[in-house]
């Protein structure tokens, strides 16, 4: 997937780096950060370097390092698969919540994704992370239904809502992967 270097206002958005190595221990050794992901929190600079070098490299995986303006080092990242399910993802450092980085991020990367011809995109978060659900409707996605998934490796059972957004014409499509994969979905009223 094509992915040129990204600006917006506040932020630059990039491709992480060797260099990022100690801004990704940063964010991704935040418990509070990384409550609502799938991975343990890092511990140590070695784990950040085995992290980048099995996660980063993943065929099927593009992500951005978000990045203020003002210093280009990386509080946070834009994630997108590029299997059928089109996940998209996100997560800040803890100190940057609250100041619509997340969202701003999203809409520079959604719109690239328009023009690298992606047709939809889904996005999924806990039941337990309402917020997150927050900054998807905000990047204009729409309920679609929600899930139960056993959350490897932290070996946890989760509901999850899923959220898609089309990027193309076909408006009318919902991506029905996770909801095949699960025995337990449903679709909650009032989302």
């Amino acid at each position: 997937m094509d992915m040129p270097t990204l600006r917006t206002e506040r932020l630059i958005l990039r491709k992480f780096t060797e260099n990022d190595l100690e801004a990704l221990f940063r964010i991704y050794s935040d418990v509070v950060a990384n409550e609502f992901l799938p991975w343990f929190p890092l511990k140590t600079m070695e784990d950040a370097r085995t992290f980048y070098n099995g996660w980063f490299d993943q065929e099927h995986l593009s992500r951005y390092a978000i990045c203020l303006k003002k210093d280009d080092v990386p509080i946070g990242y834009v994630n997108v698969s590029t299997n059928e399910c089109y996940d998209f993802g996100y997560g800040l450092r803890k100190e940057f919540w609250h100041q619509g980085i997340a969202t701003e991020a999203g809409r520079a990367v959604i719109e690239q994704l328009r023009k690298n011809g992606i047709p939809y995109i889904t996005a999924t978060h806990d039941v337990n992370n309402p917020r997150s659900g927050g900054v998807m409707r905000k990047l204009g996605m729409s309920y679609q239904y929600s899930y139960q998934e056993q959350w490897q490796p932290k070996n946890i059972s989760v509901i999850f809502r899923m959220y898609q957004l089309n990027l193309d014409e076909n408006t009318n499509r919902v991506y029905k992967g996770y909801w095949n994969q699960s025995s337990v979905h449903f679709v909650e009223d009032g989302i």
